[in-house]
């Protein structure tokens, strides 16, 4: 029987009833959820009232109240001493301040058994002061006729003593602790205070004594050191913090007062007197940094122990010789503080003397630096004045426009030097490698300020400057690094590297020292261009000293030309010969590292050729053919195809070039040299790729003439032009159809066009003049019509039309 519902209808209704009961479902999970949290989670309690946070802890109130309390009484003390002094009788005075004295100082005592410490270092603070008070008031009563700074000074060696003796009286008074063990609480004001005031007594002396600065210095020295064996050997941190302070600032007075005596000394015995002044503070810091614990401050001390050793042994020396040879005596003598290297002595002593004597001989160099730097750029100046005459000497040759250096004459010396301790030093040591480049570096800057130095005839100069490149040259052949591979990829080593360096440095020097005479500059240019090519030949420096000769050639051509009173365009030619020897060069050389930079250094020379000729365009037109005769060479090369288009640029541009010079206007004498090769080329690769594009291979060259020559013949008035492009248009259309080619096609046709366009415009003006207004609108009416009629014509014959081009390539 049948259901009612239909089971479809009852099925959609079960359906619906289930999607309420699912959407009621989760809304009473997410009230649920909500309820469960709600009970959970813990209700906020009342928030405690903030607690007041005390800003001074009780022993720091405890410590100022103390503190203001001594200031106080040792005001109220000074008070009493200066201005109730005199109401008082000899008996009086002695009593009161005997007796405040005694009683300050002994108070302390009971205050330490009870453990009061911070009240106790208070009141004894109180009685060091008022001792001072006593030693006032007793000057002023007994010794009123007493020089004061003596007074002072065996007043300040008193106290020191008394203080001394009452911070050690006081420690011991302390009784044992319950456990059987010593329980000392010494004061901590008494033995620092001693310590400061022990710092015045010598230096008073001498000044009561009138004593000259060198016993001023001798007296700071000598306070410095009892400083330092204090902060050394005593264990109480603030007498070795008062002492490590006096110790830094009586010594660094001594240094200095001795330092300017040493440099002031005008004869042998002031000089010797400052030398031992600063070996007596070499032998403070040297000692110090003996026996300084840490390893840190050993090191600065026993540096500055160095730095004060050399000027103390050069001090002497320096006044019996001339200013020259200052910086070479200190020098020797840091170089002597290496001996250390072969002591057993601490390391950090060791350190520091070795960084001393770096730093000796790294300031010896920066002295010889503006020499050297002289020597480089003084030549520059030739380059205003070439050949204008050799110049006197070596120095001259050097110095064209600059000054000579005063005291110049130890500059070799100390290159040298300088260059022999690296050599030696770094026989052993892991930076042997730098220390050889160092010295090589040094080496070649000696013989490069040494002509100059020693006044050499011009000539003569060259000579050490050129064996200076030579020796450069042959040591980067002798190194070889054992890493080099064979066929000279890797990197190179550093010193292969500076040698080469060294050597393209000297060599322009030499060349610029070379330009004040005309016999001396082809000469150096000559001999720089054979010895780079020699070094070349057979060393991984190569892609250095190959290219430095073809530049020494190329500068060699141009000299030979200037001498022999050529022309610039007539010395291009002469150029020339560069760009050629590089491409054979080059071509030999293969995939080696050295033919890239040749073949650039040739390229420079080929554009130094062609703006030598700019002016002259003959010249120039011949020029730019040669060049691009030797691109041409190179475009042969498998690995250099690409040169052709540079070859192909060079040819054209010298084509127009001489078309100028020949004052041709006609623009097809200059497009047609362009479009024959690039429709040839065209040509060939479409043999080769049949599916490359017509527009690649014959577009650029037919447009290089099309577009120049009808834009001329639009302006010309004459029927040649125009009827011999229609003509070439014709030809390139009928041949794009014959062969299918769309850009011969379309751009044909267009000129085509275009120039029956530009015949036909008079004719076609002259005839819409002739007919009446209504004429154009009736005309456009019939063709409306005419399309309108044949819509779907037209659109199967735009179809016919797009298939056949587009079956054209």
């Amino acid at each position: 029987m049948p259901h009612f519902p239909p089971p479809a209808e009852e099925l959609r209704l079960l359906d619906f009833e289930l999607r309420q009961l699912d959407a009621r479902r989760s809304v009473l999970l997410t009230r649920r959820a909500w309820l469960v949290n709600a009970l959970h989670t813990p209700v906020p309690a009342p928030a405690a009232p903030p607690v007041r946070r005390a800003e001074a802890t009780a022993p720091s109130v405890q410590n100022v109240l103390l503190i203001l309390g001594g200031v106080l009484l040792t005001i109220a003390a000074i008070a009493f001493t200066l201005v109730s002094w005199g109401d008082l009788g000899i008996a009086g005075r002695a009593l009161v301040l005997g007796a405040v004295t005694l009683a300050a100082l002994g108070v302390p005592v009971p205050l330490l058994r009870h453990g009061l410490r911070s009240t106790a270092e208070a009141v004894a603070g109180l009685g060091l002061a008022l001792t001072v008070l006593d030693a006032y008031a007793l000057h002023e009563v007994t010794f009123a006729g007493a020089d004061g700074e003596g007074y002072t000074a065996a007043a300040s060696a008193v106290l020191a003593t008394v203080w001394t003796a009452y911070g050690l009286a006081v420690g011991r008074s302390v009784p044992p602790s319950p456990d059987g063990a010593h329980r000392r609480t010494p004061l901590r004001l008494p033995l620092p205070l001693a310590t400061g005031a022990a710092q015045l007594p010598l230096l008073l002396w001498a000044f009561a004594a009138d004593a000259g600065p060198h016993t001023v210095t001798a007296v700071l020295l000598v306070t410095a050191a009892a400083d330092t064996a204090i902060a050394l050997r005593v264990p109480l941190k603030p007498v070795r913090i008062v002492a490590a302070v006096g110790a830094f600032g009586w010594g660094a007075w001594g240094v200095l007062a001795a330092g300017w005596l040493s440099w002031a000394a005008s004869g042998t015995g002031a000089a010797a007197r400052a030398a031992a002044l600063l070996a007596l503070a070499a032998a403070i810091a040297l000692s110090a940094a003996w026996l300084a614990p840490r390893p840190g401050p050993a090191l600065g001390i026993a540096l500055t122990g160095g730095f004060l050793t050399v000027a103390a042994l050069g001090g002497v020396p320096r006044t019996a010789l001339p200013d020259a040879w200052t910086v070479p005596v200190h020098l020797l003598f840091g170089i002597a503080l290496l001996a250390v290297v072969r002591v057993r002595v601490p390391e950090p002593v060791r350190q520091g003397l070795v960084h001393a004597s770096v730093t000796v001989q790294a300031l010896a160099l920066l002295s010889a630096l503006p020499t050297v730097l002289l020597a480089l750029a003084g030549p520059l100046g030739w380059a205003e004045r070439v050949w204008s005459g050799a110049p006197a000497d070596a120095r001259a040759a050097l110095t064209p426009d600059a000054p000579w250096p005063p005291n110049a004459q130890s500059v070799p010396v100390v290159l040298a030097v300088v260059a022999g301790v690296l050599l030696l030093a770094g026989r052993t040591a892991s930076w042997r490698t730098r220390g050889v480049v160092g010295a090589l570096t040094l080496g070649w800057a000696t013989a490069l300020v040494l002509p100059a130095v020693l006044e050499l005839p011009y000539v003569a100069g060259l000579v050490v400057q050129g064996a200076a490149v030579v020796a450069s040259l042959g040591f980067a052949g002798y190194v070889r690094p054992a890493a080099q591979p064979e066929d000279a990829r890797a990197s190179y080593a550093p010193l292969p590297l500076t040698a080469v360096l060294l050597a393209l440095a000297g060599s322009l020097n030499l060349v610029l020292v070379s330009l004040a005479s005309e016999p001396a500059t082809p000469a150096v240019l000559g001999a720089s261009t054979v010895v780079f090519a020699v070094a070349a030949w057979r060393t991984v420096a190569a892609p250095f000293t190959a290219p430095a000769s073809l530049v020494h050639a190329t500068a060699l051509t141009c000299a030979i030309g200037a001498s022999v009173g050529w022309e610039r365009q007539h010395t291009a030619l002469l150029v020339l010969a560069v760009p050629v020897v590089a491409a054979l060069l080059a071509a030999r050389l293969g995939g080696s590292p050295t033919t890239i930079p040749v073949e650039a250094t040739g390229a420079v020379a080929g554009v130094l050729a062609i703006g030598l000729s700019a002016f002259d365009p003959p010249m120039l037109a011949l020029t730019l053919a040669l060049c691009g005769v030797v691109a041409a060479g190179t475009a042969v090369r498998a690995d250099r195809r690409n040169v052709g288009y540079a070859a192909a640029a060079l040819f054209v541009l010298a084509s127009w070039v001489r078309l100028a010079a020949w004052e041709v206007g006609s623009p097809e004498a200059y497009t047609l040299p362009v479009t024959v090769p690039a429709l040839v080329v065209g040509f060939v690769r479409r043999r080769r790729d049949p599916q490359a594009s017509s527009w690649t291979v014959y577009g650029p060259g037919l447009a290089a003439t099309l577009v120049p020559s009808l834009v001329a013949a639009w302006g010309d008035e004459h029927w040649l032009r125009p009827l011999l492009l229609g003509l070439a248009a014709l030809a390139v259309t009928l041949v794009g159809a014959r062969h299918r080619l769309q850009a011969p096609l379309l751009l044909g046709g267009a000129a085509l066009a275009l120039v029956t366009l530009h015949e036909l415009a008079p004719y076609i003006a002259q005839a819409v003049g002739a007919l009446p207004r209504w004429t154009p609108p009736a005309l456009a009416g019939l063709v409306l019509l005419a399309v309108g009629a044949t819509y779907e014509q037209r659109l199967r014959d735009a179809r016919r039309v797009r298939d056949v081009f587009g079956k054209m390539t």
